[in-house]
């Protein structure tokens, strides 16, 4: 049975992101004038290792922070959507004729499959979906193709229905990523239009990297550097358990000279990986510049790094956040959801599949 990425849309749905480092929970609501709202979220932190380059590794531990953060968040919905990372699924965009029935599509995405994906497609989840008009003329549409290892989307639905929730939709990491960015562009200049964005998510260990043209995604990349980097460097000074430096990095109490021989340092190389990151996007495509960035993750937070990385690339750079322009419940706090809001990103985006048209 093929797992459905795209097309499974009924409301109300929370959008679950499972980290490296934490499972995230957002669910959006309607507000008035056709804005969404932000009625509830929750953070529930995992145990390190649970989860490894994307794959669970301990289920019985993402079971439980699952079923902690559901019964946090306080819905009654246990309706969810989740997302695939991006190193788990092999996707191509393929131009097909203009006209042709699900069927044919379906059948010529097969094809196509064949030739891309490494592996029997007994073995994998494929799914496909129309983009638009192709770029050359007469008539042609452009088509997403997905594949994913059946055994990495089985993973994710059995730790959800082990908490008691039951997967809607499967989506990728970098699909709900675009979702979220596409809900925040009037934050920047002209709403993004004519410009060049990279929208880069920082986790634990990497960042993912997408670069928009006049706001459609033309470039994605992965880059190995993340803020654990800057939690075992704590942990390496000070002496401490991986877990104590984590936290404590996380509540902001630091020893005396920690900005200046710590996080500065971090800073200023985590700005230098993400100007090697963009001039590798230069180099390999016919952009000569990125106009504007964003920084996701929750090491985006960290002081000073937004300055960091607008003198390292001479790009205007701002820190994400998705809820940007939407209402707030009374149950989110203002100053903690501008903390945690560019850690989100990805639940966020996957909180509003919820309001796909049917």
């Amino acid at each position: 049975m093929q797992f459905n990425l795209f097309k499974i849309k009924t409301p109300p749905l929370v959008g679950v992101d499972i980290s490296s480092t934490a499972v995230k929970l957002v669910e959006l609501g309607e507000a008035a004038r056709g804005r969404y709202s932000i009625e509830r979220y929750v953070i529930e932190n995992l145990p390190k290792d649970a989860v490894v380059e994307g794959n669970i590794a301990n289920m019985d531990e993402v079971v439980d922070a699952l079923k902690l953060a559901w019964s946090q968040l306080g819905t009654r919905s246990r309706h969810i959507a989740m997302a695939l990372p991006s190193a788990s699924v092999i996707s191509k965009k393929i131009t097909l004729p203009a006209g042709l029935s699900e069927d044919e599509m379906e059948t010529q995405v097969q094809a196509e499959a064949n030739q891309v994906v490494p592996f029997s497609l007994d073995e994998v989840n494929l799914d496909f979906q129309v983009l638009g008009q192709g770029a050359s003329p007469g008539g042609d549409v452009e088509v997403l193709l997905v594949a994913s290892r059946k055994e990495k989307i089985e993973d994710r639905v059995a730790a959800a229905e082990a908490a008691g929730l039951k997967v809607l939709v499967m989506d990728t990491e970098s699909n709900a990523s675009q979702t979220a960015f596409e809900g925040m562009v009037h934050v920047l200049p002209d709403s993004g239009r004519g410009q060049t964005v990279a929208l880069i998510d920082i986790g634990a260990t990497t960042m993912h990297i997408l670069v928009f043209v006049d706001n459609v995604m033309v470039y994605s990349r992965e880059q190995s550097f993340g803020g654990n980097q800057l939690t075992q460097e704590i942990q390496r000074r000070y002496g401490m358990t991986y877990e104590e430096a984590e936290k404590l990095k996380r509540k902001g109490e630091m020893p005396d000279r920690y900005g200046l021989e710590i996080l500065q340092p971090f800073t200023e190389t985590l700005a230098l990986e993400i100007g090697r990151a963009l001039q590798m996007f230069v180099a390999s495509t016919s952009w000569t510049k990125v106009d504007y960035i964003v920084l996701a993750g929750g090491t985006a937070i960290l002081p000073g790094l937004d300055e960091a990385v607008a003198g390292r690339t001479e790009a205007s750079t701002m820190v994400a956040n998705p809820f940007a322009g939407m209402a707030r419940s009374e149950r989110v706090a203002a100053d903690r959801l501008a903390m945690d809001a560019p850690a989100l990103l990805v639940a966020c985006g996957l909180a509003m599949r919820r309001f796909d048209s049917l």
